[in-house]
Parts: structure tokens; sequence; C-alpha cells
């Protein structure tokens, strides 16, 4: 195994921790450490690609498993922030869902002998969804805070829809013939 599929196999291994953190540490630390880790979860995102691409150490593995990460992550974030009411339940269930789909179709190209990799829109989405929500959970009291975290929110949702249609109109043609 690698050091990119590795690394994407650690940020798979923090989100225990840090559902863990933000439901049994006392406020605010919960959510400072939640931050923390959450942070460090997402660099490996960025780290295990550029090693990846720049060591041209990709594998089927890595374009399998990153993509699946970074959904087990957002998604652990989304249902606690979601639960918690720093977001309304049809935001999250618009990302999951979005994520579903785009599984889906992954998994019938893997049967088809294809492995699809991420797209920019989808590297998009998951760069500002990332970034939404940290600065969600922090909530700190500043000017505008809140109006900021919902225009982070919105583009969030916006980037999760058009990277979705995305995937699913250069994908279509698997499904051609199957139906």
């Amino acid at each position: 195994m690698n050091l990119a599929n590795k690394l994407t196999l650690i940020r798979v291994a923090l989100i225990p921790f840090f559902l863990i953190v933000l439901y049994t540490m006392a406020q605010p630390f919960n959510i400072y450490v939640g931050v923390a880790i959450f942070v460090v979860a997402s660099v490996t995102d960025f780290v295990d690609g550029y090693i990846a691409r720049s060591r041209n150490l990709v594998t089927d593995f890595g374009k399998f498993m990153d993509p699946l990460a970074d959904k087990l992550l957002v998604s652990a974030a989304l249902i606690y922030m979601t639960e918690v009411g720093l977001i309304p339940a049809w935001v999250t269930v618009i990302i999951i869902s979005r994520e579903f789909v785009v599984s889906g179709i992954r998994l019938v190209a893997a049967t088809n002998g294809t492995v699809l990799a991420a797209s920019v829109w989808g590297k998009i989405k998951t760069a500002l969804t990332m970034v939404t929500i940290v600065f969600v959970l922090l909530g700190l009291p500043l000017p505008y805070y809140t109006e900021v975290g919902w225009v982070l929110i919105a583009a969030s949702t916006f980037f999760t829809l058009l990277s979705g249609y995305d995937y699913v109109a250069k994908n279509w043609r698997m499904f051609e013939g199957k139906m």
C-alpha cells in the first residue's frame, strides 16, 4: 500500500475520533478539537491526491477509496450539524443523496471494469463543503458571520447539485441499453 492510500485510510480512521470528540467533550472544547480533527482529515484529502499524482502513485484503490473517504467524513459532519441544529436537514439530504447517486454510478462503472475518478466539479464541491463545515461548526461571534455561513451553505448546496448533474450527464451512457 502506497503513502497516498495510507493517508486516505487515516482520513477514514479519524472519523470516529471526530464524532467521539463532538459528542463527549465539554463545550466549546468539543467544537475546537472536533474542527481540528476535521481539518487534519480534510488536509489529508489534498495531500494524498498531490502525492498520488506527483509520484505517479494513482491506483484503482485510491480512485475508489479517496472519494468514499470524503463522503464518509462529510456525511458524519453534516449529520452531526443537522442533529445540533446548525444546518437544516434538507441541505444534508441533498448532499448525501448526491453522494449515493454518484456512488451508484461508480458501482455500475466498476461492474463494467471502469473506475471513475472525481471530476473537477466534484473536487470543488468537496473543498467548498469542507470549508463550509469548518466555518459553520466554529460559529464565531463576528459581524455577519451567520450570513456568510448561509452563503457558504448555499454555495455548497449549489455545487453539490451541479457536480451531481455533471456526473450523471457524463456517465449516462453506461445505462443505455440496460433499462
